[in-house]
């Protein structure tokens, strides 16, 4: 089972700057995800929080059933040592999936403290970039 894990301020997807992140809510991600994994026969479990401590415990106790982290951290990219260290720990291939090109903003955007342990990391492509997460999951498992 993949785990689809959303970050904070994300449950505003749709709403907040739609200008950047388009006008779409997590509902559609979501549902086109759900679609996708039963095209490429995977299971998928879904978690948002705004909260660090809840990602981690998620993580934590779906480290036994999980077969990979397709994970987008929201802020918690740029300083959240504590996230990186429970995706090392659970030790399942993780794909980081940001919206917007995370290079091309604020400065302090461009550093990503999960991007080292990830298998992949895919900024810029808006919400497709899910679902080319999703499909290197599913071949990061398969092979």
């Amino acid at each position: 089972m993949i785990l689809v894990i959303n970050g904070p301020n994300l449950n505003l997807l749709g709403e907040r700057k739609p200008e950047v992140y388009g006008g779409k809510g997590l509902d559609y991600v979501e549902d086109s995800l759900t679609e996708l994994a039963g095209e490429l026969g995977v299971e998928v479990r879904f978690f948002q929080s705004n909260h660090e401590g809840k990602i981690i415990d998620f993580l934590h106790s779906n480290r036994e059933t999980g077969t990979g982290v397709l994970i987008n951290p929201g802020a918690l990219t740029h300083y959240s040592y504590s996230l990186r260290d429970a995706l090392e720990a659970i030790e399942l291939p993780v794909v980081e999936v940001h919206i917007s090109d995370i290079d091309e903003r604020e400065d302090f955007r461009s550093k990503s403290v999960i991007e080292p342990i990830a298998v992949d990391q895919i900024t810029g492509r808006g919400l497709e970039g899910y679902e080319l997460g999703l499909k290197k999951l599913a071949g990061q498992i398969g092979s």
